[in-house]
């Protein structure tokens, strides 16, 4: 099959994310958290972008060579769980030897939880923690809790990839998406704020921070406890 220039590059472009990832693990290697952030948010970035790309030049038929979903899954675990876990060694969250013990429990199960089939429901939301571990690490940065809520916030996410706990995507989950778009928009917004300020903002930005991710956390098990109307896992993305 003939492979179109335009497709492949669209395959260029999400491969990019990997270089950004390297730049993010260099910028990590030396503790300049400012600068991983900055790399890892650039990634979102093309995370975001790529997939409209893809689908408007069809890469599966034009660059069919090239399977873009293990191509994205591969960039993501570096952004979303390796990068945070070698990072988490480093910033002095967690004392050694827990920093990597604690580095060591989200690359293993981040690694099994990317190969789960079961990763997705019905309703586009993530079946278990999705392994967005860069989030998680930011707030913890910012706050810099004790050890002991640090690791336990560590191992309560890790295990939370192997439940049936909901936890939405803002863009593809349909239901309260009105809501819940806005309200992660509001979290990057404030997440860039934090990483311009050297992840010590200011006390409104830390508190609008905190609910923000609250409620990206836990409004997908609400929904879930709460269904409305039939099934939440019968929604539809629309």
């Amino acid at each position: 099959m003939t492979t179109r220039p335009s497709a492949f590059a669209v395959h260029l472009f999400t491969a990019s994310g990997a270089a950004l990832a390297l730049m993010a693990l260099v910028a990590a290697s030396h503790g300049a958290w400012r600068e991983m952030f900055l790399w890892l948010g650039i990634g979102l970035v093309v995370d975001g972008i790529d997939g409209p790309l893809a689908r408007k030049v069809d890469v599966k038929r034009n660059a069919a060579n090239w399977d873009g979903i293990i191509l994205d899954l591969v960039i993501d675990y570096l952004t979303y769980v390796f990068i945070p876990a070698f990072a988490l060694i480093h910033t002095g969250l967690l004392p050694a030897p827990w920093g990597l013990l604690a580095a060591l429990l989200i690359t293993s199960t981040g690694v099994i939880y990317f190969a789960d089939t079961r990763m997705k429901s019905k309703d586009n939301s993530f079946s278990g923690f999705p392994a967005v571990w860069h989030m998680p690490l930011l707030v913890l940065v910012v706050f810099a809790p004790p050890a002991w809520a640090t690791g336990t916030i560590v191992v309560a996410l890790a295990l939370g990839q192997f439940t049936y706990l909901k936890f939405i995507h803002p863009v593809r989950t349909a239901r309260w998406r009105t809501l819940n778009l806005p309200v992660q928009l509001i979290w990057f917004l404030l997440a860039a704020w934090s990483v311009w300020e050297n992840l010590d903002p200011p006390e409104i930005a830390r508190v609008l921070l905190l609910l923000t991710s609250l409620w990206l956390l836990f409004v997908g098990i609400v929904m879930q406890i709460f269904p409305g109307r039939g099934s939440a896992d019968d929604e539809v993305e629309v």
